[in-house]
């Protein structure tokens, strides 16, 4: 299979995998299509078989107290098999149909990895 060509704002940092896959809900191999919800975070657990638990942190403003708070949210992201990550990568994911009753996104590419 040839690589797909990505939008620039979603594989802004993130290198292509080098290795190929056969897997349909691939952002580069396969024909899933993204939506416009890229989202960057850690991840914590790669312990389900071709699903990674990214954490997510943001920021909510508060009008009570006129400040924002820090907010956590973990997601589960498919991972498909070229592309390869361990506890503590820092990875951006992107939003795609359910594909699962829990995951609604894919992992697109490692930004960092944990040395």
């Amino acid at each position: 299979m040839s690589l797909r060509k990505l939008p620039d704002y979603i594989v802004r940092d993130v290198n292509p995998p080098s290795s190929e896959c056969n897997d349909k809900n691939c952002p580069w191999h396969g024909k899933i299509n993204l939506r416009k919800g890229i989202l960057e975070g850690e991840v914590i657990s790669t312990k389900m078989t071709g699903t990674v638990t990214v954490l997510v942190e943001y920021l909510l403003y508060s009008k009570k107290y006129n400040r924002y708070e820090r907010r956590r949210s973990k997601i589960h992201a498919h991972l498909p098999p070229c592309i390869t990550v361990k506890e503590g990568d820092k990875v951006r994911i992107a939003e795609v149909r359910r594909l699962a009753k829990t995951v609604s996104h894919v992992v697109v590419g490692t930004l960092s990895k944990q040395s």
